[in-house]
């Protein structure tokens, strides 16, 4: 059998790329995209700001069920403990003013949160832009993100949270009272007393309209002053619970389980059994600081406990 040229010429080639060195594989990039969700209500813009997750140990943390009862509510989810937690803040841009709810922890909370700020600027916006700030309560990980190297992160903001709360924990007679909370008091005082020192903090009582559209809503059930925020346009309606729940797979069907957050659980118990009976009711959307990113859905009662239902991912068009 005679040998062509192209036959010869096909197997030089052939014997080249055998003998030729692989390339790699493209390395992993293992980085998350911006911790931003941006969406529609009525007329206001809300955006979801992500601080970063933490995980925690919550077989250790919930109390009120029975031992187990944890790990198999989060198997059901397909979760385990240590479960790795969001740490959620809420951004609304009425058109006249943008307005934060809650602010991350920055660095009190350990190294995986933090990203507060650098995913606002990446949901493009600017700490100066922000015109006021509303705290839910004054924990660590949503006061945080108030502070940059001691200084406020947002110089042109008002920073508002209930009397209650502040008279609580910027209290140096309470921290001195309760050294077991040493840590807790530090955090708040060195997050909100740079503004008090600016005369940038105006805290409120009660339940009061803010600024047209938004409103809060008073309790004390996990911490002495923690607030909700009710957001209103066109009929449409939001409202961010802050801490009233930490763990949705297993507090939506037994939102009688307490954490060890809650300074006073019972308290904390009955404001969330109150909380979702009426989003239930209303079919309005909530927003969490801890439900998975982006934390914002619609409850629905289901037997003796809820359903959580994560809102529709919607693109701004």
């Amino acid at each position: 059998m005679t040998v062509t040229f192209k036959q010869t010429a096909l197997a030089a080639i052939a014997a080249a790329v055998l003998a030729a060195p692989a390339f790699a594989a493209a390395p992993m990039v293992k980085t998350p995209a911006p911790g931003y969700f941006r969406m529609m209500l009525g007329d206001f813009e809300i955006t979801a700001i992500n601080d970063g997750t933490v995980d925690l140990p919550v077989d250790k943390l919930l109390q009120g069920v029975k031992p187990g009862a944890v790990d198999t509510a989060l198997a059901k989810s397909f979760l385990k403990t240590p479960l790795e937690t969001s740490v959620n803040g809420f951004l609304i841009n009425t058109g006249n003013k943008l307005i934060l709810v809650d602010t991350g922890a920055a660095g009190l909370f350990g190294p995986t949160l933090g990203k507060f700020a650098a995913n606002l600027k990446a949901a493009g916006y600017a700490p100066e832009q922000v015109d006021e700030i509303y705290v839910t309560h004054m924990h660590a990980d949503h006061v945080g993100g108030l502070v940059a190297n001691g200084e406020r992160l947002f110089p042109n903001a008002i920073v508002r949270a209930q009397k209650q709360e502040a008279d609580y924990w910027l209290s140096q007679a309470n921290k001195d009272k309760n050294p077991g909370k040493a840590d807790g008091f530090k955090g708040a005082m060195a997050s909100l007393n740079p503004y008090v020192t600016a005369g940038k903090f105006k805290p409120f009582e009660g339940d009061v309209e803010l600024v047209p559209g938004i409103s809060s809503h008073s309790g004390k059930g996990h911490t002495p002053g923690h607030a909700t925020y009710v957001v209103e346009s066109k009929g449409q309606k939001l409202v961010l619970i802050g801490d009233l729940i930490h763990v949705g797979a297993v507090q939506f069907d037994h939102p009688e389980v307490t954490v060890a957050f809650d300074s006073d659980p019972k308290g904390a118990a009955a404001e969330r059994k109150q909380a979702f009976d009426a989003a239930a009711r209303g079919r309005y959307l909530v927003g969490a600081a801890h439900l998975q990113f982006p934390g914002i859905g619609h409850i629905e009662k289901e037997g003796k406990g809820y359903e959580f239902i994560p809102v529709n991912y919607t693109q701004m068009r």
